[in-house]
């Protein structure tokens, strides 16, 4: 596939490139440069298309959970080095 570049700097990318990027208009793309001088053009996903990804498994921790879990911890790490 090939493509012309305008006097503005720009090119059109190919059809089926789009489609296989999934890009649409008003889309951005991203562009890497390697080392040994490939080009590789990525599209970028915003971080709004990442909202609800990771859903959440139980409730928040409370300050007394989170309390209690540090004097655990404490008394685990007490441990640990009393064995040493």
């Amino acid at each position: 596939m090939e493509s012309a570049i305008t006097t503005k700097g720009q090119a059109t990318i190919p059809k089926a490139v789009r489609d296989h990027l999934g890009l649409g208009p008003g889309d951005h793309v991203k562009f890497f440069i390697h080392p040994d001088g490939t080009v590789v053009l990525l599209p970028k996903i915003p971080a709004s298309a990442l909202r609800g990804i990771v859903k959440k498994r139980r409730k928040p921790a409370t300050l007394s959970d989170m309390d209690e879990a540090i004097a655990l911890g404490a008394s685990e790490d007490f441990k640990l080095t009393r064995r040493r």
